[in-house]
């Protein structure tokens, strides 16, 4: 259980992120933002994502032939850069708008952000999974998957 007591401040940039966002999931990041310690400081990377996002992201790590086939404009195409998605259908991220309207997951990481914190990371996943907890959400982490995604949190179906 994370102490609570102490807190961080989501900044403008962090807030502005959340637009769009599951009101639950909001719920979530900012009661972990109530209990984080200083040392704990996380930032919003991402929260909802446009069409045009999850085509880009699905493009990277894949060629032009494999974009066509799932409906990816060629453009997108980015062969040479690491895979950031492992989805099948490129456009049912749960970044995007779901049936409700909201983005039911958002991306978070230890403030400044550094990709190879992997502690930093599964520090701020017990944060979150403590606030998910306090506020009575089910929430998935990222980082437990096969094939790990530290940053991603999302709303349990």
């Amino acid at each position: 259980m994370v102490k609570q007591g102490m807190s961080i401040v989501l900044g403008k940039t962090s807030l502005s992120r959340l637009a769009g966002v599951h009101p639950e999931l909001i719920r979530v990041v900012k009661r972990a933002a109530l209990i984080a310690l200083p040392s704990q400081d996380f930032m919003v990377i991402q929260g909802v994502r446009t069409r045009q996002q999850m085509a880009e992201n699905y493009g990277k790590g894949r060629t032009v032939s494999e974009c066509l086939a799932k409906g990816v404009p060629a453009e997108c195409a980015k062969p040479k850069e690491a895979k950031v998605t492992w989805l099948r259908d490129p456009y049912k991220s749960n970044h995007g708008a779901q049936g409700d309207g909201y983005g039911h997951a958002v991306d978070l990481g230890p403030y400044p952000l550094d990709w190879n914190d992997l502690e930093g990371f599964r520090e701020l996943s017990r944060v979150m999974l403590s606030a998910a907890q306090q506020e009575g959400v089910e929430i998935v982490w990222g980082g437990t998957w096969t094939t790990p995604d530290a940053p991603h949190y999302e709303l349990a179906k």
